[in-house]
């Protein structure tokens, strides 16, 4: 069982806890027959979407009226969900988490009507989401977007491309992010929904990882985009961008401490069940040792994923500092607890189809994406600075 006792914490409501308890149930129930029931990546992703959307679950990924449960995006309930599945399983994880920051964007700063054209089918699990800012020269580097998007009367045309994106070849729409030019750099970006059906939208290649969920490379050629699904105003791309991911960096650091929750609890019953001469491997030291850090770890990452949802469900404007503390510490952590997950497991760590192997995959994608592990320290340091520099200019 678990360790449920981080939910006595004074950052969650009663329905938190509820949630907690009734994702997992659902997951418990339903992930392994939904992934046993096809060996195909693109229909497991939507078979689990489906049902994620007929148990209520995709509904907090999204905002209501418009087919979610809270008004404004619920960062704890987020990380709760995400937690919960990644510790049953990464590709469920995955499925759940781009019906999120497909959509997040749309959420934030689309029109009632675009809202209600794209939300609702992915609050129903009946339409998947997808989030295409990166592209081959720019990553990190969001000011480095070159595709191109042109007015033309009530209509953007946009042209380039955009890779590493996940869920495409089966995402319903992409949230794209375009350079419109009002200014030069990040502020010359804007964003759009784009339908994934729009001509001049094409899936050109699939990209294979090795934890294996849709990726792709996406060519956008003289594609038509009605000016009203534009997302905010011309150039507020890189503003879009960043609040999105404000909400769900957060996120990713939840889906890394269910990884770790996971790794530290297969390494407690292999270490029980393992004998060494006469004595279990959990009564030696250095497996004692390696034990109590990974449960330090995993208590010290929550207390950071679950101060920065907080803050933000408190209605702070901008966790940028916060978000980025929760995703690089425990991103970095739990590969660090899996590692030593798959080292006190021996040989049979590293046997393919070994649940500690897998998680050894799943891992390493989270130090890179929604921002790498660098990126979070560069932000960190330059908000640590700005605010020296704001304490002695108000000192003044």
């Amino acid at each position: 069982m678990p360790d449920r006792t981080f939910l006595d914490w004074p950052f969650f409501e009663a329905s938190h806890r509820e949630l907690a308890v009734e994702t997992d149930r659902w997951a418990h129930e339903n992930i392994d027959r939904i992934l046993g029931s096809t060996s195909d990546l693109d229909e497991r992703c939507r078979k689990l979407v489906a049902a994620m959307g007929d148990a209520g679950i995709c509904a907090y990924a999204v905002i209501a009226p418009h087919g979610g449960v809270n008004e404004t995006l619920d960062v704890r309930s987020l990380c709760i969900i995400r937690e919960t599945l990644a510790r049953h399983d990464g590709l469920a994880d995955f499925a759940f988490a781009m019906q999120g920051l497909g959509t997040g964007p749309i959420s934030l700063f689309g029109s009632p009507e675009t809202k209600e054209r794209f939300l609702r089918p992915v609050a129903a699990g009946k339409s998947l989401a997808a989030f295409a800012l990166t592209e081959p020269v720019a990553g990190s580097d969001a000011a480095a977007i070159s595709l191109s998007a042109e007015p033309d009367g009530d209509h953007y045309i946009l042209n380039g491309e955009k890779t590493w994106i996940s869920n495409g070849g089966i995402a319903g729409h992409y949230v794209v992010f375009a350079r419109t030019g009002e200014a030069p750099g990040a502020k010359g970006l804007s964003a759009f929904a784009v339908p994934a059906d729009t001509p001049g939208l094409e899936i050109v290649e699939r990209i294979d990882v090795i934890a294996p969920h849709p990726l792709a490379r996406l060519s956008l050629k003289d594609c038509r985009v009605p000016s009203a699904d534009m997302l905010g105003k011309p150039g507020d791309g890189f503003k879009v961008a960043m609040a999105t991911l404000d909400i769900f960096r957060s996120t990713v650091g939840a889906a890394a401490l269910g990884l770790a929750r996971r790794a530290h609890d297969e390494a407690l019953d292999h270490t029980a069940k393992r004998m060494i001469g006469d004595d279990r491997l959990a009564d030696l030291q250095m497996p004692q040792a390696m034990i109590a850090d990974m449960a330090t770890a995993i208590d010290a990452s929550a207390l950071l994923i679950y101060r920065a949802a907080w803050t933000k469900d408190q209605g702070a404007p901008r966790i940028s500092r916060e978000a980025s503390m929760a995703k690089m510490y425990a991103t970095e952590e739990a590969q660090k607890i899996i590692d030593m997950a798959v080292q006190l497991h021996g040989g049979e760590g590293v046997r393919s189809g070994a649940k500690v192997e897998e998680l050894y995959r799943d891992i390493r994608a989270l130090r890179i994406y929604e921002g790498a592990t660098e990126v979070q320290k560069i932000v960190i340091a330059r908000l640590a600075d700005a605010a020296r520099q704001a304490e002695q200019s108000g000192g003044k």
